[in-house]
């Protein structure tokens, strides 16, 4: 996995992740930040929340777990990070479970995810690179994870996609396709070969309406006729 970070196709994935979570992250405030999965990279750098913690197995990791089962206290993160880490997982539903449960109401979630649906979801089905990172991943289609989102009661604030250009192994040949960058954005939107996702934790609750008695009882007992009064006096 760190090897194919070091390849030109894993350094273009990198830049579009690292400048969408920049941008994505800068203008969430709050105590706690938690990034799950790739510990060796900090895509929270650009975060000013002032706890931030990387979660993980490999080294580059603020302590090390699985994300199936956070050792964190629930409703105690503001944000949450989750960079690939759901196709390379066997439940994911169990890890967006967890988020939901470590997050505080209004908490943020932001999640990246390669597309089944483009050019690099085309190229894990080749034999020559089906056993290799990241096309041995279950991709796993964004309406399908907006509507797991959506079960855990997240509300989707934003989101889009990115890398449209194939997935070339030589530096050249990335460079040379890199104007269907803004040409994917305006022909073919749902193409890109990765997505990301913002969503925000909604706590449902009731509001309790009590009835005002004191104010009925009060108002009534104000409403007495002055011509009464006076004719009570004259007797």
């Amino acid at each position: 996995m760190q090897k194919w970070f070091e390849t030109s196709l894993g350094q273009y994935l990198l830049e579009e992740e690292q400048s969408y979570f920049d941008q994505a992250v800068i203008n969430i405030f709050g105590y706690n930040a938690l990034q799950i999965g790739f510990p060796q990279l900090n895509f929270l750098c650009a975060n000013r929340i002032p706890y931030q913690f990387r979660l993980g197995i490999s080294p580059g990791a603020s302590f090390y777990a699985l994300p199936d089962f956070l050792p964190i206290e629930s409703g105690s993160m503001d944000l949450v990070l989750l960079p690939h880490i759901l196709e390379f997982n066997s439940n994911p539903h169990q890890i967006l479970r967890e988020v939901h449960r470590v997050l505080m109401p209004e908490g943020h979630v932001l999640i990246s995810g390669f597309n089944p649906f483009s050019l690099w979801g085309v190229t894990r089905y080749w034999k020559t690179v089906r056993n290799e990172f990241p096309w041995y991943g279950q991709f796993i289609a964004l309406p399908r994870l907006k509507d797991w989102l959506k079960l855990l009661d997240f509300e989707i604030v934003g989101g889009r996609l990115g890398c449209y250009a194939p997935p070339f192994s030589k530096e050249k040949w990335i460079k040379r396709f890199h104007f269907m960058e803004a040409a994917g954005d305006r022909w073919w939107p749902i193409s890109g070969g990765v997505y990301f996702l913002h969503a925000v934790k909604q706590i449902h609750g009731m509001r309790i309406i009590k009835p005002c008695w004191e104010n009925k009882l009060s108002t009534k007992r104000k409403i007495v006729p002055a011509t009464q009064k006076f004719k009570n006096t004259v007797k």
